[in-house]
């Protein structure tokens, strides 16, 4: 048993980071897109020629998923999976890799249900003001920007990894 942990251990905690990243984020974006999509088929109910716009507002809260897929590729990518030469990665490698992974993991995780709370009340406000929709969209960037520091700070850290050094 500890020679399989020593052997195996690093890949698996670099992959549990991965998993995490793309795992929490994606279900945060699943989270976010369906209030907006529960907020907006209230609307489409009422004015159906507004699909175009509630359309884009309910993929906004998508994109964190989309970062939580790239923090996994390339961390993967980093790991030596892709090339083949990720086994035998030491628990001190893979360590390094879950961290790295953890700032998307909980920025995407958490900004991506607080933007589709945020795309649903501009789904809200261009139902009462239909021309202010753009003012909407703006909003849901100023958390979309956080989301955006958290895959900088993971890409950045798993750039900058060193593995088998």
């Amino acid at each position: 048993m500890g020679n399989f942990f020593a052997d195996f251990g690093g890949l698996a905690l670099g992959f549990l980071g991965g998993g995490l990243a793309c795992g929490i984020c994606c279900a945060g974006s699943a989270r976010g897109c369906g209030v907006a999509g529960e907020t907006g088929t209230g609307l489409l109910c009422e004015d159906p020629s507004a699909f175009g716009k509630v359309m884009i507002l309910q993929v906004i809260p998508g994109t964190q998923g989309l970062y939580g897929l790239v923090v996994w590729f390339f961390a993967l990518l980093q790991m030596g999976v892709f090339a083949g030469t990720a086994v035998g990665m030491t628990i001190a490698d893979g360590l390094r890799v879950f961290a790295a992974c953890i700032p998307m993991a909980i920025g995407g995780g958490l900004s991506a249900p607080a933007q589709g709370r945020v795309a649903a009340m501009a789904i809200n406000l261009m139902a009462k003001r239909p021309n202010d929709w753009a003012k909407g969209i703006i909003l849901c960037i100023t958390v979309e920007f956080y989301a955006i520091l958290s895959l900088l700070a993971s890409f950045l850290m798993l750039l900058n990894l060193n593995l088998g050094a």
